[in-house]
């Protein structure tokens, strides 16, 4: 599957006048001359024919389909048109993301159910059959084993030393904060089998961790938008399938089926249309989906499932309309660089002919002739596998220290949406508060992202909610809390999204779409642990925060390692990439060789100071201060 930024330029772009020339000269020629520096910078000498080749194919690839998309137009009405196609695919990504919380979400305030009692007013039977109900804080899953007819006739809850047992009938719920029967309380999943709702959340994202692979393999075989379709049919059949479950593991095969079309439902037709708008343009049609779809759709899920109070109605509501993508090839363009690379040159024109007659434009027939001529060399190219990426030190290096510092992001960011219920507050009214705290943030993320820098943004974001997430650990529940939650969440997040970003711009075009795709996997194997780290909290309450918090922590100080990418080209072959990795890694920032430099200068001189040698270099005198 490519990746969302495969054909990413620059994001700064906009924001300097010097990329704004160099883009303009590229314009008005129609065959560029790559740079001196983007053909020179070979470390190795011994490089062969074959890779000299594929790297002209890929500034050809790079060149040409700029020039195209400048004659039909960067931000047309087609690729409009399509800007706004992406409202109901992040809708239902979201959705397939979040309802699984809602549909699993029990109340806080449950005890043994006693069926000689259910005469009784609440209040009372919950006195008389849980043990500690006296106190305020009573056994959930402990009875006692007493003459209930007794303690019926009486009104007096069974004497202190009552032997206790386990829920014989199952439980009884008070629906004060969540007002309806979810999974959970249907079939019981507390106390003993309370680890099956978080059990089958973690089989959510094995599944898709196979739908990566699945709609990858189909995606690249037989296009984006079949595997687009199937993604969210999948997704759609599973939600519905959902709700005529009855036991433990049919819901989970049902999840596990929702699973496969999570991240592929929306990420699809998401690389689609970063393929055809210009390069002044990806930075925010790459950031404003999510934030102004995907965080409508986030803040009122909620709402949605308070008003219905069903939760198999509330997954007919959020699954039922994925049935709609099956409309996408007759509204969807198939990717163009997807057809060259199959050798479907005829398809491509056809694709490129229609943003033409909707935008009312025209590419000239020597740029047209010279994007055929380019492709048939592109075409008859070998695919490269992601694992040759491990060939070269520097990018298997990187690599590792993005797939460790993204996955660690990915779970950090799971958990803090399944924490919600530890803040004290309503549950609907915070987590409202906790998913539209992403559409600021996306914004600002969108103004800083290309004036502060990847490395500088992601670590110190995580660094920060890695701190605001040990305070909120310490201060009491209710609104302290529910205040440094949303901070932590608002931080974690500006983190996430650079990361999604960052990961293309590090990547050679090769590799960028299978190695995005192996990002997104970590990404969801890291999140298997989430449900557990919440689960956690019935060891010690506080303890998924303070697991969140030192992750958050070192994870932040592990994103220094990673080169920035700021200012950069896109790479387009590995020599690129080893060139921004050695040029723009941390420790070779001239203030840091600076500093380097001082630091040796004064630890040689405190050494001359202190140690003395003969002529034969043997130490004659140690002089201590």
């Amino acid at each position: 599957m490519e990746n969302k930024d495969e054909n990413s330029t620059k994001p700064d772009a906009p924001f300097q006048e010097q990329s704004e020339t160099q883009s303009e000269t590229q314009r008005t020629t129609l065959s560029p001359v790559p740079s001196q520096e983007a053909t020179s910078s070979a470390p190795n000498p011994k490089e062969d024919s074959d890779r000299s080749l594929s790297e002209e194919n890929l500034e050809l690839d790079a060149d040409v389909l700029e020039d195209i998309l400048f004659f039909i137009g960067e931000m047309g009405l087609y690729q409009k048109l399509m800007f706004l196609g992406m409202l109901p695919f992040t809708t239902f990504y979201v959705w397939v993301y979040l309802v699984q919380i809602f549909i699993t979400v029990a109340p806080e305030r449950y005890w043994c159910k006693i069926s000689i009692l259910e005469a009784l007013p609440m209040e009372l039977r919950r006195n008389l059959s849980a043990p500690g109900a006296a106190t305020g804080t009573w056994d959930q899953c402990n009875t006692f084993d007493a003459d209930w007819d007794q303690v019926l006739n009486s009104l007096s809850p069974p004497p202190a030393g009552t032997r206790q047992i386990p829920c014989p009938n199952g439980w009884e719920f008070e629906f004060t904060d969540i007002p309806y029967a979810s999974v959970v309380v249907e079939r019981g999943w507390v106390c003993s089998q309370a680890a099956y709702a978080p059990t089958a959340q973690s089989l959510f994202f094995v599944g898709a961790l196979m739908g990566g692979l699945l709609f990858g393999w189909i995606a690249d075989n037989f296009g984006r938008v079949p595997a687009l379709v199937g993604a969210n049919l999948i997704g759609g059949i599973g939600g519905i399938s959902t709700t005529f479950t009855s036991g433990l593991w049919d819901f989970i095969f049902c999840r596990f089926l929702v699973g496969l079309s999570f991240d592929n439902c929306f990420m699809l037709p998401y690389i689609l249309i970063l393929e055809y708008v210009g390069p002044g343009h990806r930075t925010w049609v790459a950031n404003m989906p999510v934030a102004i779809f995907g965080g409508a759709a986030g803040v009122s899920l909620p709402w949605i499932a308070y008003f219905i109070s069903d939760w198999r109605l509330t997954l007919w509501v959020t699954s039922l309309p994925m049935f709609g993508a099956i409309i996408s090839p007759w509204v969807m363009p198939e990717s163009v660089r997807w057809l060259v690379s199959r050798g479907r040159i005829d398809d491509a024109v056809k694709v490129i002919r229609k943003f033409e007659r909707v935008n009312k434009t025209t590419v000239p027939d020597e740029v047209m002739d010279k994007f055929i001529a380019t492709s048939k060399k592109i075409g008859s190219k070998k695919m490269e596998s992601f694992f040759n990426i491990f060939q070269s030190r520097l990018l298997c290096r990187t690599m590792i220290y993005m797939i460790v510092v993204y996955g660690s992001d990915a779970a950090i960011y799971d958990t803090l949406v399944r924490v919600t219920q530890m803040f004290g507050l309503d549950f609907f009214i915070t987590f409202t508060i906790n998913v539209g705290i992403e559409i600021p943030s996306v914004l600002l993320l969108t103004a800083l992202l290309d004036r502060v820098g990847r490395r500088l943004l992601t670590g110190g974001t995580l660094f920060m909610g890695g701190i605001t997430l040990f305070l909120a650990m310490l201060v009491s529940k209710g609104l302290p809390r529910v205040s440094l939650g949303v901070l932590a969440r608002f931080l974690i997040n500006i983190a996430f999204t650079v990361l999604c970003q960052w990961g293309t711009e590090i990547l050679p075009t090769p590799f960028r779409a299978s190695g995005s795709a192996f990002l997104h996997m970590t990404g969801f194997a890291t999140s298997l642990l989430s449900p557990f780290i919440v689960f956690s909290e019935t060891l010690w309450q506080p303890l998924p925060l303070l697991i969140a918090s030192l992750w958050a922590l070192i994870t932040g100080v592990l994103t220094f390692l990673l080169p920035e990418t700021k200012g950069q080209e896109m790479p387009q072959t590995v020599t690129d990439a080893e060139k921004i990795i050695i040029d723009q890694s941390l420790c070779t920032q001239p203030e840091v060789k600076e500093f380097k430099q001082s630091l040796s200068k004064v630890l040689i001189t405190t050494v001359g100071e202190t140690i003395q040698r003969d002529p034969s270099g043997r130490v004659s005198r140690l002089r201590l201060h």
